[in-house]
């Protein structure tokens, strides 16, 4: 039996210490000097608490219990706490929570059971109890009939301490005073004649966390549904077409008419409801794809080049050159960006449309959508659907239960609405399909390569075609997602009719003028359609691309600032007798060239709005592309994610737990030649002639050490020689030589 936390720890092996260093890595850092400092650590109320964020509700029971039984003065034996558990949960369960707690340092001995002091505070509810209390549904039956000042006297207590003392609780008290309504309710517990206490249950209800009942000690079930794995493939494959198709609208849009930035940041009401109305969806799914796009750096708030026609002077939100990559990539690789960027994003977009403390609409991209532990309840959340196994899912209701009996400690921000609203995201993402995770969320999740994701999301999307269906009514349909060069050039001729599994196109007069422009000649577009439709193309397109072609171009636009060229002198004619040709200042140079000094682009726009088709042509006479690509910003420096104490690596690990050993011996060693070195240095001679002495008869020595960041350590090292304000000696704990500072030893003693 151990007497102390540090002789518990000093009996540990390396491996149990090493884990104790993984669950709490805020013990590492910075590296203790010993078991003794190791102890003293663990001990702390901060970090305690800390630990205690993962515990469940059985596992904090078992720190209630063995707290109430003495464990923190004289220890609790195995039996009492069985007694105390009463049969409320298996032999099993409990030994597994032991084990998780002695594995965390939180509570210690094998036969007498000692816990930290300071972990009762972890627990929240009172061990002892009543187990009768109301459910979740009688409790919201209740709370629905008590009167305002009932109310606010059960919120003052759900806010502060359960415990409130008051007369109003001694036996004979008026049965309509409002504390004896509650109390015949069963929304308050009597104590005493003066002490009344607030059912955990109810503060809960009354705070919005999830409602459980904190002496069932056994998990709530989670009844599982089986499903094909590759009906959650599919699935999951739908949301990522229509992730990945919105996301681009949103990008687009952006790029014709950049946001513009709130004084406080973020983006407000008015233009989040215009994208949302560009893009087709609705609100919250907008405000999600604005919050996943800016975390992937594909838009991003500054000043646009080219600035809006109406310039206000205010930063704006608009699409980075980085989206015009991610546009250019495949979909599968441009989920996977989008995916892992929702999964490590620190905000919480389903906050966005919600009040904040002053009653005001909270704005998407703003401050306070932020929230460094969003991360992390992601992971928690989707790692549960992850133990269900492939092809198993849990209704959102159970998953809400099991995540409030998991992680009791975390219920005041990862509430019932916050956990459906992940799991609602999550399907949005493409990583959860009919209530299951996906292949590729899995993967995901696990943090396996990108590219065995990328390959589990292809593998569940529909292979994309080369072909497209075209129609007498000109309308173009894709029975499936096209290959990305066919995408774009059925995009440049036709305009876009209706999304989904089959996508439909409209071509008309201006959508084949506009591929016109982009360069592509009246032959190329035959070509297109006669090569990609798998039906026969209609004779009515032929026609329309052969007379729109016949039009297109023979009026011809180059720089003077701008020229006018034309084959047909009575069309260039035309043009200079029409109102367009003043507000152009064009000018005749002879029967088929006029000159203007207004931009070619200007110069385009408004001969087309004229009613004219030119084309833009560059010095050598071939059409040119002059289609806008849209607004952009400088991509600026990412802000840093909020730092968290870092889980050590294995050889990390490995080596701080030889440290600690080390150190443990170099504490305990012998001293009987000490030699101290203090500020004055009056010992330096001394302290050089013993180390010349252990190097002269290969003695190990213990020396007291300070490194450049202040941190005292003790240690046993083997000198190999001294010189130059250096020694140089092999460190058993670091298993090479070391080099140490002279003036930085503390003290020297012959160990042994």
């Amino acid at each position: 039996m151990t007497d102390t936390l540090a002789s518990w720890l000093t009996a540990r092996t390396d491996s149990e210490l090493a884990d104790l260093l993984r669950l709490r890595p805020d013990l590492a850092v910075p590296p203790p000097a010993n078991l003794t400092v190791l102890a003293a650590r663990t001990e702390q109320r901060a970090s305690v608490l800390r630990a205690a964020d993962d515990l469940t509700v059985l596992e904090l029971t078992v720190i209630g219990f063995l707290s109430d039984l003495g464990g923190r003065e004289r220890g609790v034996t195995r039996a009492a706490l069985t007694e105390a558990v009463a049969g409320r949960a298996p032999v099993r369960a409990v030994d597994k929570a032991l084990k998780v707690l002695r594995e965390r340092a939180l509570v210690w001995g094998t036969k007498t059971l000692r816990v930290t002091p300071a972990a009762q505070d972890a627990v929240t509810w009172r061990i002892d109890a009543p187990r009768d209390g109301l459910t979740a549904a009688q409790i919201e039956t209740a709370l629905a009939e008590v009167t305002d000042v009932e109310r606010r006297l059960l919120t003052t207590l759900a806010t502060s301490s359960p415990i409130g003392r008051t007369r109003d609780a001694a036996p004979g008290t008026d049965p309509e005073r409002p504390v004896q309504r509650l109390l015949a309710r069963r929304l308050l517990n009597w104590l005493d004649e003066q002490t009344v206490e607030l059912p955990h249950q109810v503060g809960q209800a009354l705070r919005g966390e999830t409602v459980i009942d904190p002496t069932a000690l056994i998990p709530p079930p989670i009844h599982t549904t089986a499903l094909k794995v590759a009906d959650v493939n599919a699935a999951a494959g739908g949301e990522v077409l229509e992730l990945v198709r919105h996301c681009e609208d949103l990008i687009a849009a952006l790029g014709e008419q950049p946001a513009t930035t709130l004084k406080a940041g973020g983006l407000g009401v008015r233009e989040t409801k215009r994208l949302a109305k560009a893009v087709g969806v609705d609100e919250p799914r907008v405000t999600l794809l604005l919050e996943i796009l800016a975390g992937a750096g594909l838009i991003g708030s500054g000043t646009p080049e080219p600035l809006p026609a109406a310039d206000t002077g205010d930063d704006y939100w608009a699409p980075t050159g980085a989206a015009d990559s991610w546009t250019g990539t495949a979909t599968a690789q441009r989920w996977h960006l989008l995916a892992q960027t929702w999964l490590d994003l620190p905000r919480r977009p389903w906050l966005i449309g919600m009040r904040d403390e002053h009653d005001k609409p909270i704005a998407a991209l703003s401050e306070e959508v932020r929230a460094t532990s969003a991360p992390r309840d992601r992971r928690f959340v989707l790692g549960l659907l992850a133990e269900l196994g492939s092809g198993h899912g849990a209704s959102a209701t159970e998953v809400v239960a099991t995540v409030a009996w998991r992680r009791p400690r975390w219920s005041a921000r990862l509430r019932a609405d916050a956990v459906r609203h992940v799991l609602a995201e999550a399907a949005a993402v493409g990583l959860v399909g009919r209530d299951a995770l996906s292949s590729a969320g899995r993967s995901l999740l696990h943090d396996a390569p990108a590219e065995s994701a990328i390959a589990e999301i292809t593998a569940s999307l529909p292979a994309p075609i080369d072909y497209v269906l075209v129609q007498a009514d000109l309308t173009v349909v894709a029975p499936g997602p096209l290959t990305p060069e066919l995408r774009e050039q059925v995009s440049l001729v036709a305009d876009l009719e209706s999304a989904g599994t089959a996508t439909t196109y409209r071509i008309s007069e201006a959508s084949v003028r506009r591929a016109l422009d982009a360069g592509l000649g009246a032959s190329q577009l035959h070509t297109l359609f006669a090569t990609r439709s798998r039906t026969a193309v209609p004779q009515s397109l032929t026609y329309l691309i052969d007379d729109v072609a016949r039009r297109h171009g023979q009026l011809r636009a180059g720089m003077a600032s701008s020229f006018l060229r034309c084959e047909d002198p009575a069309l260039l004619a035309e043009v200079l007798a029409s109102p367009v040709a003043e507000s152009l200042a064009l000018r005749a140079l002879a029967p088929t060239v006029a000159v203007s000094q207004a931009p070619l682009a200007e110069v385009l726009d408004q001969l087309r709005a004229a009613g004219f088709a030119p084309a833009g042509e560059d010095a050598a006479g071939a059409v040119v592309d002059l289609r806008s690509r849209g607004a952009r910003v400088l991509r600026r420096r990412p802000r840093p994610a909020p730092r968290m104490p870092a889980v050590p690596t294995p050889e990390q690990l490995d080596t701080l737990v030889r440290q600690l050993r080390a150190g443990e011996r170099a504490a305990t060693a012998p001293r009987g030649d000490a030699v101290l070195a203090d500020g004055s240095r009056a010992s330096s001679a001394a302290t050089m002639a013993l180390l010349q002495l252990a190097v002269r008869t290969s003695r190990s020595v213990s020396i007291g050490y300070v490194d450049a960041q202040g941190t005292a350590s003790e240690r046993i090292v083997e000198p190999v020689s001294v010189g130059g304000g250096q020694l140089d000696a092999f460190d058993s704990a670091e298993g090479a030589v070391r080099r140490f500072t002279l003036h930085r030893i503390t003290s020297v003693s012959l160990s042994g």
